[in-house]
């Protein structure tokens, strides 16, 4: 009975071991992990309101930036881009524009 439990442990112990090493070294990586996040500078940003990229671009409230005319079928209610159409504009005088 006892020469069943030291096999048992002598089998055991590679793997305990290989667990405790694993368990230290991940230990060892978050400390170094946390370290690099103390040492970093933190640079604070303002929030601003986006640049205009399109003269027809404009604010609509509840929604948000938009390009083109919005009353237009194809309008893709976006503050990039105008439609799928016509994606570079402008909305005066497209062949596709179809109103609502």
């Amino acid at each position: 009975m006892g020469a069943a439990l030291w096999i048992l442990a002598l089998g055991l112990m590679p793997s305990l071991l290989s667990l405790w090493l694993l368990r230290r070294r991940e230990a060892q990586i978050q400390a170094r992990f946390r370290q690099a996040i103390d040492f970093t500078p933190r640079v604070r940003t303002q929030r601003s309101e986006p640049t205009p990229l399109h003269s027809d671009r404009y604010y609509l409230e509840g929604v948000g930036y938009l390009v083109g005319d919005i009353s237009c079928r194809y309008n893709a209610r976006s503050g990039y881009i105008r439609c799928a159409v016509n994606p570079e504009g402008p909305c005066e005088g497209c062949r596709y524009y179809e109103p609502r």
